[in-house]
């Protein structure tokens, strides 16, 4: 077998992305095909029905549960404030009479002659989705939301943490090799996102969420230093949902790892602009990459896409994302055709690779991933 196609980690100063971007619920799509969009248009809407709460009346009034419904004073079906009387007892020869508020704000939706309870139905929540980069609709997904294409320059990361943040690209350090530190962030990195050389401090972690920047992007982080800053082991689960207030990728795994100088150079050259950047990292079934995107003039050529096919082939440029190998950067030497057994026992196909600071080794095919530019 000469060649092969595997899924690659994008470096691209030039290429063209679809985002799907989609409701948790039915809603109604707020755009049409061929408008252009900002990150932050709402593409799409939802309410979502708001949480039913129980009022214990019959309890509360002393009577029997089958009476209670005698005693509401607002129809169900009608809405009401918190602190509102929706119910009062008859009391004795009119006086001695209780007043029962309701707890919650909303609508009545039901009384029980069973329990005597009185269901609230709280105010539904408006949920919507955003673009969440710069670009046009390139399709739109009936009653859920669309797609987004934007042509852009796009760096995927091995790793990241934390939701979709929008700012404007700071480098921090002179070369793909320096280290961020808390004093390189600067008061002024507000709402930007802040880029490091071969990995970032806890310090410059807490100093850039101290000042309000929207994210990092290093080659490295030390997995303790995350553990340090989110206050758990994140584990092996898909990130992205984190409590935090800024979001980190780091493009070559764990510990302090050079910036591959390529993607360093890039991110030079979009220092100043606007990015839309996206923490959420999941390895194994139904891959998602943190990224960052640039949008970029456009222009008459035909790009490929981000989504498609990547050929494995001698002179690929590769990384390991597994063990003993993991975050390793190589370039494919042969694709030996035959199956050969790994430590595990299992027979898998293979290729060589010319591994930065290893010379020439042997990686299952499943344990790379291209780096696509």
């Amino acid at each position: 077998m000469g060649s092969a196609y595997t899924p690659g980690l994008t470096v691209s100063s030039d290429i063209v992305v679809r985002k799907s971007r989609r409701l948790p619920i039915k809603g109604e799509v707020l755009v049409t095909v061929g408008q252009k969009v900002e990150p932050d248009t709402v593409v799409a809407r939802a309410m979502l029905p708001g949480a039913l709460q129980t009022i214990k009346l019959a309890e509360k009034l002393g009577v029997e549960p089958n009476e209670a419904k005698g005693f509401l004073q607002v129809p169900v079906g009608e809405g009401v404030a918190a602190g509102q009387i929706i119910a009062e007892s008859k009391g004795f020869l009119g006086m001695f009479k209780s007043s029962i508020p309701s707890e919650y704000e909303g609508t009545i939706e039901a009384v029980s002659e069973v329990s005597g309870h009185v269901l609230v139905r709280e105010p539904s929540i408006p949920v919507g989705v955003d673009a969440y980069v710069e670009g046009s609709i390139h399709e739109l997904l009936p009653g859920e939301g669309a797609i987004v294409e934007t042509r852009c320059a796009m760096v995927q990361g091995i790793f990241g943490v934390g939701g979709e943040r929008t700012g404007v690209i700071r480098v921090a350090v002179p070369t793909p090799e320096q280290v961020l530190e808390a004093s390189d962030i600067l008061a002024t990195d507000s709402g930007r996102i802040v880029v490091g050389g071969s990995g970032m401090t806890l310090g410059a972690i807490r100093r850039a969420a101290e000042v309000g920047a929207c994210g990092i992007l290093a080659g490295g982080i030390k997995d303790s230093d995350l553990v340090e800053f989110l206050g758990y082991d994140i584990g092996v689960a898909i990130t992205g949902q984190e409590s935090i207030n800024l979001s980190l990728v780091v493009t070559e795994g764990f510990g302090f790892l050079p910036m591959a100088r390529r993607t360093f150079e890039l991110l030079l050259d979009l220092d100043g602009k606007r990015a839309s950047m996206n923490g959420a990292t999941q390895i194994r079934a139904g891959v998602i990459r943190p990224e960052i995107i640039v949008p970029v003039a456009k222009g008459a050529s035909k790009l490929p896409e981000a989504d498609s096919a990547f050929e494995l082939k001698p002179g690929t440029p590769i990384r390991a994302i597994r063990e003993p190998y993991f975050g390793k950067l190589g370039v494919v030497t042969d694709l030996p055709a035959q199956l050969q057994v790994v430590e595990s026992g299992t027979e898998v196909r293979v290729l060589k690779a010319k591994v930065d600071g290893l010379g020439e080794v042997v990686i299952p095919r499943a344990n790379v991933e291209i780096i696509a530019t």
